[in-house]
């Protein structure tokens, strides 16, 4: 299971629409690995004049990368992390996590990072198994 639902979650669930604020704190909780190294994006690239934030640094273990996985495949963790840090995510590898702003989703510099050839030379041997 990759979330903690609380009861109180789960009635809201079937009972009709949840509100977004929940879900996200559940995947914090949850995932904290994941929300914090999300959040710490986001902040970097508000506090800077770059085009991007990204994370190059692997997790410390298979627990947090799991965390990282499983944010970032799910389209509603993912949607609703960027809904609530107000950015654009875009994803290479095992860690390789980059936050955008939302519009520069699709221009030249977040197609690069997103490029077929990108994601080919941010390979290695050592990723094969994460």
């Amino acid at each position: 299971m990759s979330l903690d639902v609380s009861p109180q979650l789960l009635a809201e669930a079937e009972n009709g629409e949840v509100r977004e604020q929940d879900f996200v704190e559940t995947v914090r909780t949850s995932l904290p690995y994941a929300y914090d190294l999300i959040a710490r994006l986001a902040s970097e690239l508000r506090a800077g004049t770059a085009e991007f934030a990204d994370n190059q640094t692997p997790p410390p273990s298979e627990n947090e990368r799991g965390q990282l996985l499983r944010a970032l495949s799910s389209d509603a963790i993912r949607g609703s992390l960027e809904r609530h840090f107000g950015i654009a995510l875009a994803f290479q590898n095992c860690h390789r996590v980059a936050a955008f702003r939302p519009e520069d989703r699709g221009g030249e510099t977040h197609i690069r990072f997103t490029s077929l050839r990108s994601q080919i030379l941010n390979q290695s041997p050592e990723f094969r198994d994460c």
